[in-house]
């Protein structure tokens, strides 16, 4: 396969701001999505972040109610130990088995204090908690309302600008393909860097069509003449004159 013809400088300034002029309509685009993108995302994290939430609130509760009805178990095993020591003592031979039945008794007692104790304070968690399922609940069912809204607008901009976007595209890539690589190489560069995304620009009244710092007369000269790829001293950017 024949080798193909290498560009001039000219040609290869002129690909470069054609390249340039088609990544701005390509960023245009895009800014019609604006920030709701990244809301979006926001959104979803936020959303997740109740679910998990929601899930340790429910595990929380279940917890709750575990040790409610482990301390009811043992308030009606100490009952039913208090009713049994106390037939006990109906058919004791002396005082001192009497005694030792009243201590067991006087034991299990307090165990049902301490039982009834906790189930008073896991009941009132379960409360806290069941109030903070209902709220985180509800938390997720309205932000999921509020995402998929602006999915939906999301999508209805990607949609309709997605046809020109992809053309655009195509047509940079084409663009890029007549550019040699250490060029291209530098452009992305110059253009990642570039806070609007400039990595091309017009000379304006003598200055540079990016950061608008002076551009000395030979320098200006050398440019019109096509010869060279001169860059910005300022800002780095690749300079072509008013006429490209």
């Amino acid at each position: 396969m024949a080798k193909e013809k290498e560009l001039t400088v000219e040609e290869r300034l002129k690909a470069l701001y054609q390249l340039q002029q088609v990544n701005s309509k390509i960023d245009s685009l895009r800014t019609l999505a604006g920030e709701l993108p990244q809301e979006v995302k926001d959104m979803a994290d936020e959303v997740e972040g109740l679910k998990t939430r929601l899930t340790n609130i429910e595990n929380e509760i279940k917890e709750c109610e575990t040790q409610i009805s482990d301390h009811r178990v043992r308030v009606e095993n100490a009952n039913a130990s208090i009713s049994r020591y106390r037939e006990q003592q109906n058919s004791v031979r002396n005082n001192r088995e009497f005694d030792n039945l009243n201590k067991e008794i006087e034991y299990q007692e307090l165990e049902i204090e301490a039982s009834q104790r906790k189930i008073k304070h896991f009941t009132t968690e379960l409360e806290a908690r069941l109030a903070d399922k209902a709220k985180t609940t509800k938390d997720i069912e309205e932000r999921t309302v509020d995402l998929n809204q602006k999915r939906s607008e999301l999508d209805q901009i990607l949609a309709e600008t997605k046809s020109e976007t992809e053309a655009l595209m195509l047509k940079a890539s084409d663009l890029e393909r007549k550019i040699d690589e250490r060029t291209l190489a530098a452009f992305k560069r110059i253009r990642k860097n570039a806070r609007n995304g400039l990595a091309v620009v017009k000379i304006e009244r003598d200055s540079c069509g990016g950061c608008h710092a002076k551009i000395p007369a030979q320098s200006q000269i050398d440019i019109r003449t096509r010869k060279k790829i001169i860059p910005c001293e300022f800002c780095g950017r690749i300079l072509v004159d008013p006429e490209m």
